[in-house]
């Protein structure tokens, strides 16, 4: 009798210490996810997304695909800062916002996240779906537009079956799944349905 008592307290115990591990372990991930996946420049991202009617999970996850937050950052291509906007970008961005100023303002993050986050909602209101919005944000307008015209890579109806460029391919995913991170993570990011 008394085996079998110390056995059922020995399995309570133990069923015990391995809840509580896994507790322990899942906000332990979920803290080191966070610090893989964070908020920076919320004030930013927040202000350019009511503006601009983009949702706070694509910034983010646009940024972290681009630069993994690195302000400074500079691509081979010479596309700067967080969202990695490049001189003809930067230049077709001014003008449609009728402004004037330096390249180097790219360097700048608030600056980098409002052209960037204008550059994403156009190309939604131009794309309607969110892969040819990434397709089209990585590629250009160029390349997406000959896809969108081509059978072999076009449903016909505004939406990329097949993506020639295996870049562009592989950032399409990486967006999607970086922001599937941040929805989970930040549920109060969600600001609209997934399209």
């Amino acid at each position: 009798m008394k085996k079998a008592i110390l056995r059922s307290f020995a399995v309570l115990m133990i069923l015990s210490l391995s809840v509580c591990f896994g507790y322990l372990y899942s906000r332990f991930y979920e803290k080191y996810e966070r610090a893989s996946y964070p908020c920076d420049f919320e004030e930013y991202v927040s202000k350019y997304s009511t503006q601009f009617g983009v949702p706070k999970e694509i910034i983010y996850s646009v940024i972290k695909t681009e630069s993994d937050f690195k302000s400074n950052a500079l691509s081979h291509a010479g596309a700067v800062g967080l969202m990695q906007i490049t001189k003809d970008t930067y230049d077709w961005i001014a003008m449609k916002l009728g402004e004037k100023g330096e390249f180097a303002l790219m360097y700048d993050p608030e600056t980098n996240i409002r052209y960037g986050t204008y550059l994403i909602s156009y190309l939604k209101l131009e794309y309607e779906n969110w892969d040819t919005v990434f397709a089209a944000y990585n590629a250009g307008f160029g390349n997406v537009n000959k896809w969108l015209a081509d059978p072999e890579c076009s449903d016909g109806n505004g939406v990329l079956k097949h993506i020639p460029f295996d870049e562009t391919r592989a950032y399409v995913e990486k967006v999607n799944e970086t922001r599937g991170i941040y929805s989970r993570l930040y549920p109060e990011l969600i600001t609209e349905s997934k399209n």
